[in-house]
This record gives C-alpha cells, sequence and structure tokens, in this order.
C-alpha cells in the first residue's frame, strides 16, 4: 500500500527543505569567496576522500583522525554552479511534498543519513585516494526515491517556459525524475565537472530513499491519518 497525497489537511510548517537549500548555497557562497589554494584545502579537509581498494582498510582510513565526519560535511560542497543549482531544483520540487507527509525531521534525517550512505558507498567502490566525493546529489537522489516510493503515480505542478510567457503545468513525477538523470548526464559530459559525477553515490542514494520510505510508510500513514483528524 501507497502513501496517497493529502487532499485536505492542516497546514504545517516546512522548514527543513528551505533550511538545507540555505545551507547549500551559503556553503558555496562561502566557498567561493576564498583563494583558489584555501578553496582546494577546503576541499581535502572536508571534502570525503576515497580509500585504497580493499573494504577493510578503506574504513579503517574512513574513520581515523575523524575522517567519517567528512562523509557529512561533504554534503555542503560543490564542484561549481552547475553542480549546486542542479541539486537545489530538484531538492525543491521532491524536497518540498515528501517533506510535507513526511514532516521535518523525518525528512532531514532522509537527506543527511542518506547523503552519507551514498557518500560512503562512492569510497567504497571508488578506488582512487586523489578523487574527491562532494556534493548532495547523493542525498537528493535519497529524497527522490523516497518521493517516487511513496508517490508512484503522483503528477507535480511545474513552471514551464513558452517563448516571453510562463506556463503552469502538471507533470508525472516520473517524469521529472527522467529528466534529472537526463541532467545528470548532461551536467557529468559536457559541464565544468566533466567526467567527475559519481554515478554509484546517485544510485546508493536513490537505492537508500526507496528503502526508507518503505521503511517508515507506516509512521507517515499515521502521522497523515493524526493531521486528517482520524
Amino acid at each position: 500500500m501507497f502513501v496517497s497525497l493529502p487532499t485536505r489537511s492542516r497546514s504545517t510548517l516546512r522548514w527543513a527543505t528551505p533550511l538545507l537549500f540555505a545551507l547549500l548555497w551559503l556553503a558555496y557562497l562561502w566557498a567561493s569567496t576564498r583563494s583558489d589554494a584555501a578553496q582546494r584545502n577546503l576541499l581535502l579537509d572536508w571534502g570525503a576522500l576515497t580509500g585504497g581498494p580493499a573494504l577493510t582498510e578503506t574504513l579503517a582510513a574512513l574513520w581515523s583522525e575523524g575522517r567519517g565526519l567528512r562523509l557529512l560535511t561533504a554534503l555542503f560542497l560543490h564542484a561549481d554552479w552547475t553542480h549546486l543549482l542542479g541539486n537545489l531544483i530538484f531538492l525543491l520540487i521532491f524536497g518540498l511534498p515528501a517533506e510535507r507527509v513526511m514532516g521535518p525531521w523525518r525528512f532531514l534525517l532522509l537527506f543527511l543519513l542518506g547523503g552519507m550512505v551514498a557518500n560512503l558507498a562512492a569510497v567504497l567502490v571508488i578506488g582512487a585516494p586523489h578523487r574527491l566525493i562532494i556534493g548532495a546529489s547523493g542525498a537528493v537522489s535519497a529524497v527522490i526515491g523516497a518521493y517516487l516510493a511513496l508517490f508512484p503515480r503522483a503528477t507535480l505542478g511545474v513552471v514551464v517556459p513558452l517563448g516571453l510567457f510562463l506556463e503552469f503545468v502538471r507533470a508525472p513525477a516520473s517524469l521529472l525524475i527522467g529528466i534529472w538523470a537526463l541532467l545528470q548526464i548532461v551536467f557529468a559530459y559536457i559541464g565544468p565537472a566533466f567526467g567527475a559525477v559519481a554515478w554509484v553515490a546517485h544510485i546508493a542514494g536513490f537505492a537508500f530513499g526507496v528503502l526508507f520510505a518503505l521503511v517508515v510508510r507506516a509512521a507517515i500513514a499515521r502521522r497523515l491519518r493524526r493531521r486528517r483528524g482520524y
């Protein structure tokens, strides 16, 4: 049984998505104001460096000297503005409706934990110690996966530019997710981050989001019933 979008419910404050949006944007602005050398050091200090090919060696190195925290801090660093913009757009599209039914704290857990799991998967798979794993793509992938699992047939309202006018239309969520996947490919092969996308982080984040939604959907259903008053 899938959770259905509530039609009549008391309005609730959605603060987790705007908070994450602001933190991601402010972190990028802060990093961009630093010199090239300082920015590189920031990425090295806060980014989640990949370990060696051996699983046990990688995990041991990751958690030594406090490096495990980089799985979290790396979510708020981005390689360039296209990397950030794609994540912010789809965070708003899928984050706001997902937070509405999940609640802000559960949504925040989904984003942060999903992003860390995605980064960890990339750390274990990419056996190149010089590569950095940064960005919120894995966390956004978790949000998208959870949304698709909860609302497989949902539609979302989007604003489409048609010449000189803007048209509000409703589009299937699955179509928007397909566009998101296409943008990831485009940014990976023609943008400043050419060839630097950690696809395994996207896949792991998406899978985590689906699993997370399936685990908590009973609690979400109870929350929606309470909000509806029965």
